[in-house]
This record gives structure tokens, C-alpha cells and sequence, in this order.
């Protein structure tokens, strides 16, 4: 059972009166963005009628990757969308989330992305600022999260209704993007695909990254014991913030023999992929544990040339049939917002965060007020110092 364990020194009542602050402060600010708006649409009008064709929409700024390759592909660009087709919701885009899938979308790396050019920003919260034909769920001013896939990174985004779901109040704006992916991500794993039992020896590579981060969490929250790979200069964070974790090396390999010393681990969570994985397997207890792959990042991480997953993967799922034999089994786990768990999951995680169950470190913010904040995002992504999650503010005035 998950229960209240105090992370970070932020008590209840600071907590609740931040919250108190920022609701004030984004209804005295609503009125302003909804006729700063108001005005874009008004412009986009004029034009229309002043050169009698077709409007192509509202203008607004974003990401653009424009080809496969490096951070000099990526562009902030000003460009129009349309009005949202029907049972669309058209959102103002506070924040989008920034994670791996961003760099793999820039290297065309992803696993069955649109072709570029494209918008990256794989979730986003905002505010509701039109309804497509058919669509009711949501009124003008409703604050909004959605896990978008592409098109977060933009001032606006038409999203499908059915995939936009209400941000509760309490939560903090920050806290509620990050939650969206990297700890929904952590918590499909966790709770469904592991069967951690207190007492558990849980093993989790990139421990001070989104997901490494969040996974360790809500593990310890079932009473695991945590160790984990992690750069040497994010040690002192993660025990800070899970004062009982273990951190290693990724790259001496001590790990290897330390977690075979104690006997095996019961489940190791994997994003890195190829050799890692085979690595990670050779930790395993022989009792009933399990490793669960989640990407194949280790090439983007050290700058190598990108690989094939088909190998690694097929390799993964092979041992899973060893399993009769040693009690190790495998898994590759991949969220989408079509599974049935997917909105649960982040309710229930909203309700943690909320009622200060849970706290959600965000390791930096980053601007889109040019191409240069966006690039330096990509540059510097897996390089960051502390834990938690990265996020691209995407509307200046956001809190």
C-alpha cells in the first residue's frame, strides 16, 4: 500500500498556501490571456478580409524540428493553427513536458514518430481557450493536461477531447506536467508490471533522471530497498531525497558485483537498452525477479552511433521463456494513453502530489522564448545536475 513518507522539507500548510497564491494569480491573469487571444484571432480576421483568401489560422510561436539530426535542426518559428476541427479542444500551453523522446524525435530515432518536419512535446498543461464542433466537456478557462505525443511545445495545441483530461485543484502546475509522462511512466511499472513487496531489492538505472527518479519513489513507497546507477555529481541528491538509496557508477561497473554480492535484485528497471540489458539480467535473483526494459537510450547517452533495437528487444522477450528454468523474467513496458490504466494512474498520482504524499523535483525549466533555450535543452539533456524532471515553459507569464 502506498503511504505518506515526507521526501523534501516543505510542510502541508507552506504547501497549501503556494497553492492559495497561484490560483489568485492565474485569475487575475486569465482575463488578460484570453483577450491577448482574443486579439491574435481578431488579427488573423483582418488579414483574411483584407486579402480575401483563406486564413491558415491564429498565429503562434514553436518548436519546429525541421530534419533528422542535430540541435541545429531545431528552430522557435512563428506559424498559424487553425481553429479546432471537431471534438478538438484548443489549449493554451502553459508548460510541455522534456524527456528522451524529444532527442530521439530529433534523431528520428523514436519508435514509429511522424516523419519531420514536426513539434515536439510529448505532454503539456494549459488552459481550455476553444471548442472544436461537438466538443463540451471543458469550458473556456478550464486548466488542462494532456499527453499529446507531439505539438506540446507550441503556444497552442488542438488536442482530441478524449485524451484531455481536467488538472485537479491543488496540484501544482509544474508538478502536473511532470506527472503526465515521466511519473505515469514509473507508476504503469511499479504497479502493474512489477510485484514489489517490502523488503524487495529494487535496482533502477538513471536514478536522478525523470523516470529513474519517480520509479525510485514510488518503489520505496512499497517498502523496497533502493539502489541505482547514476552520475557521480548526482549522488548526494538522490540520497537527500531517498536518504535510504544506494547510487553507483554506471560506468565502473561496481554495481554489477555489489548487487551479486548481496544475492540478486528483484526487479531492475533498464531504459538504457543493448549491452545494458544483458548486464542488468545478470543481477537478477534467481527466486522470481524480473528486469523491465523501458528504451534503448544508451546511444543517445553516450554519443554513439545509433543502433537497431530489434536485437536487444528480441533478445528480451526470448529470456522471458528462460523464466521456467532460473524464476528471471522480462519485460518491455511502452505507455500510451490508450491503455485502460492510463487515466487512474494519473489521478491517482494527482492525488499523491495534492495531499503531499509525493513531491515531484523539477531538475530545471527551461524558456521557449528563442531557438538558442531549446537547443541548449538538447545539448544538455542527461548532463543536468540534482533529480526529477525536465520542462519547457512555454507561456512566459505561466507560474
Amino acid at each position: 500500500m502506498l503511504c505518506p513518507k515526507d521526501t523534501f522539507k516543505e510542510t502541508r500548510a507552506a504547501k497549501l498556501a503556494r497553492n492559495a497564491e497561484r490560483k489568485e494569480e492565474v485569475k487575475a491573469t486569465w482575463a488578460e490571456r484570453k483577450q491577448a487571444w482574443a486579439d491574435r484571432k481578431a488579427k488573423s480576421k483582418e488579414l483574411k478580409e483584407a486579402s480575401n483568401t483563406t486564413p491558415a489560422g491564429t498565429e503562434i510561436r514553436k518548436v519546429l524540428i525541421s530534419a533528422y539530426g542535430d540541435e541545429s535542426n531545431i528552430s522557435v518559428i512563428t506559424d498559424t493553427i487553425p481553429e479546432p476541427a471537431a471534438n478538438e479542444v484548443q489549449v493554451q500551453v502553459l508548460y510541455s513536458g522534456f524527456s528522451g523522446s524529444d532527442i530521439n524525435m530529433r534523431l528520428g530515432q523514436y519508435p514509429l514518430q511522424k516523419a519531420a518536419p514536426l513539434t515536439p512535446g510529448y505532454c503539456l498543461v494549459g488552459h481550455v481557450i476553444s471548442n472544436g464542433e461537438g466538443s463540451s466537456k471543458y469550458e473556456i478557462g478550464d486548466l488542462v493536461c494532456c499527453l499529446s505525443v507531439y505539438d506540446g511545445e507550441a503556444e497552442l495545441a488542438n488536442l482530441p477531447e478524449k485524451y484531455v483530461l481536467p488538472v485537479p485543484e491543488g496540484v501544482d502546475l509544474q508538478a502536473a506536467t511532470a506527472l503526465i509522462l515521466d511519473w505515469t511512466t514509473a507508476y504503469g511499472m511499479v504497479m502493474h508490471t512489477a510485484s514489489i513487496k517490502p523488503g524487495d531489492k529494487v535496482f533502477v538505472h538513471g536514478i536522478s533522471g525523470a523516470v529513474g527518479w519517480a520509479t525510485a519513489v514510488l518503489a520505496s513507497l512499497q517498502g523496497a530497498e533502493i539502489y541505482g546507477t547514476a552520475s557521480p555529481k548526482n549522488h548526494a541528491a538522490v540520497i537527500k531525497g531517498l536518504p535510504g538509496a544506494t547510487p553507483f557508477d554506471y560506468a565502473n561497473k561496481d554495481w554489477m558485483t555489489a548487487m551479486k554480492d548481496l544475492g540478486g535484485v528483484k526487479v531492475v528497471f533498464d531504459p538504457l537498452g543493448f549491452e545494458s540489458w544483458d548486464e542488468s539480467y545478470s543481477i537478477l535473483n534467481l527466486q522470481s525477479s524480473m528486469l523491465i526494459g523501458y528504451g534503448g537510450n544508451i546511444s543517445t547517452l553516450t554519443g554513439t552511433e545509433p543502433r537497431s533495437m530489434l536485437p536487444p528487444l528480441t533478445k528480451l522477450f526470448a529470456r522471458n521463456y528462460l523464466k521456467v528454468l532460473d524464476g528471471r523474467s522480462t519485460r518491455f513496458y511502452y505507455i500510451t494513453r490508450d491503455d485502460k490504466t492510463f487515466v487512474p494512474d494519473l489521478e491517482s498520482l494527482f492525488e499523491l502530489s495534492r495531499t503531499g504524499k509525493i513531491e515531484v523535483p523539477i531538475k530545471r525549466v527551461f524558456q521557449m522564448r528563442n531557438s538558442e533555450d531549446i537547443r541548449e535543452a538538447h545539448r544538455s539533456w542527461g548532463k543536468g545536475q540534482g533529480v526529477g524532471s525536465l520542462l519547457i515553459k512555454v507561456a512566459e507569464d505561466a507560474e
